[in-house]
């Protein structure tokens, strides 16, 4: 009901207002305030267009052009075009590099663009001003590991302690920071992850591969099996037969004279795991004879069936028809 009251008198002050302007009834041409009011109250009512044409007109003064600019960011924002957006918040900073609200928004639009270096200095900019954001360090954090620039994703993170403790985002993110560089301290920091969120069979797989890059295979079995009995069958990244040859790797290397692990590796290729350059990785692992020569003999069935596949004809279904 309050919704409905509040749309009422948008439309009662718009309709006002054109008729202030169209019948020549206000004693003076219409102020950059009331633009930008008139603007707004089209912006509330969903209808972009309208909006943007008042308050393309607001931004011509300085007492409304900050909030004309940034009210258009936001509606080029909602109508998906990202680079008009950040044109407009970009543009606020000219005039005030120090704005906030406007670099928030200039670095989310950068993001839609693609732009993540340029995304990375607006929020390097913005903890400089508000360093005790959360948010703003994990949204960085977050740019910094698209930048591959793990050291510093961590080092952010680090800054904001109560979230690595709370946040479960925070948390995924910083063990895998650690995990791209290859600490062991990302052994910890996906245990504590897992603690609270032991359904995610994704950072579970990527623990596994924390501890099997660690040589605690005996953990890393656990851990795979785990999150192999978690993950869909219908899930791509990663897949269940990308886990399951990773389990049957650890068991290989974990025991070269059990035939176990050999037997999780046909199960992986029969679930369509075709990675044929992994498996081949395995013949150079200490393992028996017999095991190399049943390795051999399932890389030789995937290339035969990548062969046929090559080879395969696509389907004709048109039939011939007398003329």
């Amino acid at each position: 009901m309050r919704k409905k009251n509040f749309i009422f008198f948008l439309l009662i002050f718009v309709l006002s207002f054109f008729s202030v302007i169209s019948n020549g009834c206000a004693s003076k041409k219409a102020s950059a305030q009331e633009y930008f009011e008139l603007g707004m109250a089209y912006y509330n009512l969903g209808k972009f267009d309208e909006a943007e044409k008042w308050l393309n007109r607001a931004k011509n003064t300085d007492r409304t052009m900050t909030a004309s600019m940034y009210n258009l960011g936001r509606i080029a924002y909602e109508m998906k075009r990202y680079e008009d957006a950040a044109k407009h918040f970009e543009a606020i900073l000219k005039r005030d590099k120090d704005n906030v609200l406007a670099l928030k928004a200039a670095a989310y639009s950068r993001i839609k663009t693609g732009d993540i270096e340029i995304a990375e200095k607006h929020y390097a900019k913005l903890l400089s001003l508000v360093p005790d954001s959360a948010d703003d360090g994990y949204n960085h954090a977050l740019v910094l590991f698209a930048l591959e620039r793990y050291d510093k994703a961590e080092e952010v993170l680090e800054k904001f302690p109560a979230s690595l403790l709370e946040n479960k985002d925070t948390m995924l993110l910083y063990a895998r920071s650690q995990a791209k560089l290859k600490k062991v301290e990302a052994i910890d920091s996906f245990s504590n992850y897992l603690t609270v969120n032991a359904s995610d069979a994704k950072a579970r797989y990527e623990y596994a591969q924390v501890l099997e890059n660690n040589i605690l295979y005996a953990r890393a079995i656990e851990e795979y099996r785990k999150a192999l009995t978690d993950i869909a069958a219908t899930a791509v990244n990663p897949q269940k037969s990308e886990v399951r040859f990773a389990l049957a790797r650890v068991l290989i290397i974990a025991d070269g004279d059990n035939t176990e692990g050999i037997t999780e590796l046909q199960t992986a290729v029969d679930e369509e795991f075709d990675d044929i350059a992994a498996v081949e990785k395995i013949l150079t692992l200490k393992i028996s004879a017999e095991n190399k020569t049943s390795v051999q003999n399932i890389i030789n069935s995937m290339k035969k069936i990548e062969q046929e596949t090559q080879n395969e004809a696509p389907k004709n279904d048109l039939s011939e028809t007398d003329s």
